[in-house]
């Protein structure tokens, strides 16, 4: 069963901040991934993190990788957001028709 829980304005603006939301977290994440040095103080590191640690710079590359996977995860999520605006201006313009 189909339900029209939102306006069409309100799918049109859950497209596009979907849209914004997806580029923006992707291109984060491929600077996550690729260890951008811009990026280090967005890490989550603590000093207890490096100094007992023997391989600091692996702990950090780790920080790195599992924050560029965080914004892919949250990439994801914008696509489903999207999908699901995407589902309700479809329901928007059939009620608009069926109306008419």
């Amino acid at each position: 069963m189909r339900v029209l829980y939102c306006g069409p304005k309100l799918a049109a603006c859950g497209i596009v901040m979907s849209t914004w939301g997806v580029i923006m977290l992707a291109l984060l994440g491929i600077f996550f991934i690729t260890h951008s040095a811009g990026l280090i103080e967005d890490l989550p590191l603590q000093k207890e993190d490096l100094f007992p640690d023997p391989n600091p710079p692996q702990r950090v590359y780790d920080l790195y990788n599992q924050v560029g996977y965080n914004c892919f995860i949250a990439a994801a999520v914008y696509v489903a957001v999207g999908a699901l605006s995407c589902c309700q201006m479809r329901l928007n313009k059939k009620k608009e028709y069926l109306v008419q």
